[in-house]
């Protein structure tokens, strides 16, 4: 559903940088990083699978019925649990399916740590049929448009699936983005055997003109949508093999399904951008303004990534709560934060968790809806850390 459009009253470019870095001038404090041991995620034993289908489309979004408190109240997993919902299945590109288990290593934590945290649904929790919103109130989103913008990080890190979905940069040949947009909870979607990752970048005739005025950048069509000053392409990177959590799979797009809606892709060359790190989520009230931002492809603005941000809502350990507009297409985006790196001593961005999709849930007559991220807990951190580096020795501080 489209939010209400009026007289244009949208930032200029100088002042949405200005929100960017707010932190920068504003903060005395320093919000910080606060690296922590995390435990170890090995795998043990691979195993052929048969060779999937690829049958359904893709769903570019995911809807649950199951609300903050559902969550809240599902019981802990135990260790073997985890071991099944962090068991994971490697789609290759040549179709070939493997299922690989997995060992958990080191110090777990107490029983609130989030590396205990799943969340089944409440049985008989049932959502009404309507059409999902992902929309609140005025539309803040802000369409980034032009090379000088396109190509500069962070907004570099966002690429696009083939699939419909978007994904961001995570290591020189990763993409982390959703398992719902290569996975449906039963079989991998069309198009996930030849899965391709796009990079948005201008034409090459269109490279000898740089921008000379900024506000084009948030020029509106007469409908008030938001359109690009240039126009832009994708250069396509093909997937050499997507990782799955068995989590998800198990799940099968509910109950625990939803804390495991994360996959990652390695492709077959190394592309040439800034890539962002990984970090394990902070409790949101550690978060400079309680802010996460994303960049994805909405797909009610074609050929153009679209940025917001917004303060965090409530959190159960795996999943995290905002109202950060977002439609269909932005599915699998890197949710991400900034605050001050003590090491480096400088501000850096870290993507702490996916943006899964909506939630709607009825309880006693009034209606509440969110949208939804997966959080990267300490377990999770070190399950893709290992995927991107293929050991565990440069994963065991997130």
């Amino acid at each position: 559903m489209c939010s209400r459009t009026g007289p244009s009253r949208f930032p200029s470019i100088h002042i949405l940088l200005f929100l960017i870095t707010l932190p920068v001038v504003f903060s005395f404090s320093r919000p910080q990083w606060i690296l922590q041991r995390v435990p170890v995620v090995l795998p043990q034993q691979s195993e052929s699978r048969p060779a999937p289908r690829f049958l359904s489309q893709a769903r570019l979004d995911v809807a649950s019925p199951c609300d903050p408190e559902c969550h809240k109240k599902a019981p802990l997993p135990s260790y073997w649990d985890l071991q099944q919902f962090l068991a994971y299945e490697t789609l290759h590109s040549d179709g070939q399916l493997t299922e690989t288990s997995i060992g958990i290593y080191g110090n777990l934590g107490s029983n609130k740590s989030p590396a205990y945290s799943y969340a089944p649904a409440e049985k008989g929790q049932r959502s009404h049929t309507r059409r999902k919103r992902q929309i609140f109130g005025h539309d803040g989103r802000y369409s980034i448009a032009g090379q000088n913008f396109v190509l500069k990080y962070p907004f570099s890190a966002a690429v696009k699936l083939s699939t419909g979905c978007s994904g961001t940069l995570v290591g020189d040949r990763h993409v982390l983005t959703a398992a719902h947009c290569v996975h449906d909870g039963k079989n991998y979607v069309k198009g996930a055997q030849r899965l391709r990752v796009g990079f948005l970048k201008p034409r090459q005739r269109d490279l000898a003109s740089p921008i000379s005025n900024l506000s084009n950048h948030v020029e509106r069509d007469p409908n008030g949508a938001l359109i690009a000053s240039e126009k832009m392409k994708f250069q396509w990177i093909r997937a050499k093999r997507t990782h799955v959590p068995k989590g998800w799979i198990k799940g099968n797009a509910n109950d625990i399904g939803m804390d495991y809606d994360y996959a990652l892709l390695e492709l077959k060359k190394a592309h040439k951008r800034r890539h962002m790190k990984l970090g394990v989520s902070p409790s949101s009230k550690r978060l400079p303004g309680r802010r996460v931002h994303f960049s994805g492809f909405d797909n009610d603005r074609p050929g153009q990534l679209v940025y917001r941000f917004c303060q965090a809502g409530e959190e159960t350990p795996d999943l995290l709560y905002q109202h950060c507009d977002a439609q269909p297409g932005a599915s699998g985006s890197g949710v991400y934060a900034r605050m001050w790196e003590g090491r480096r001593r400088r501000w850096e961005r870290k993507v702490i968790g996916v943006f899964s999709g909506h939630q709607w849930v009825e309880r006693q007559g009034a209606s509440q809806e969110f949208n939804v991220a997966v959080r990267i807990t300490p377990l999770k951190y070190a399950q893709i850390c290992y995927w991107i580096k293929g050991n565990f020795v440069d994963c065991r501080e997130g």
